[in-house]
């Protein structure tokens, strides 16, 4: 039986509930990019079925910031995912701050193992630092999931490099997540 994986492309086109800009980019088209590559690498594997919050780039999902996460969420728990992955970018008042980082509910759950392996898997195909796992239980998409749910921070919009890696090479976020996940599985 296949693995399902929710993958959770952060933000809307526009808003409610758009995301960070930075370097002249803006964080939901990235995400949508990295999430439909990622879902590539996931179909191609065959022992995944993957759904995508933004199946197109025009995809608006909700009316408001709430009902934007609800819809998500709400969707992942009613197909049965049995893995949630939310695909944001990071963003700071610091340009200099650089790499990827990842919440889950709580330390020691299956979420928090699988976001480090997602976390060492980005580190390895992109070269950005690990930042490490943090726990988040206020976040709406890691409270109100009924399966594992990881928030993964890809990179910061605000940083030149990460932005432009992001921008320039999203096959190799999708392949770090995608190196994570069969880490994790074991498939």
């Amino acid at each position: 039986m296949a693995i399902k994986i929710y993958i959770d492309q952060g933000h809307n086109p526009v808003n409610p509930n758009a995301g960070a800009e930075g370097n002249g980019l803006r964080e939901q088209d990235l995400v949508y990019l990295i999430g439909q590559e990622l879902a590539t690498l996931l179909r191609r594997n065959g022992n995944f079925d993957v759904r995508l919050s933004r199946p197109t780039a025009d995809t608006q999902i909700g009316t408001s910031n709430n009902t934007s996460l609800r819809l998500r969420v709400n969707d992942a728990n009613s197909w049965g995912a049995n893995y949630f992955i939310s695909l944001h970018t990071n963003a700071s008042e610091n340009a200099s701050a650089s790499g990827s980082e990842a919440f889950a509910y709580a330390r020691g759950t299956p979420a928090f193992r699988l976001g480090e392996d997602i976390l060492e898997g980005l580190a390895e195909t992109t070269g950005l630092r690990n930042r490490g796992m943090k726990v988040r239980p206020s976040l709406y998409v890691l409270k109100k999931t009924a399966m594992p749910a990881v928030l993964v921070e890809l990179g910061f919009i605000t940083n030149p490099r990460d932005a432009f890696l992001m921008r320039d090479r999203p096959d190799l976020f999708a392949q770090g997540i995608y190196e994570g996940i069969l880490n994790y599985t074991g498939v």
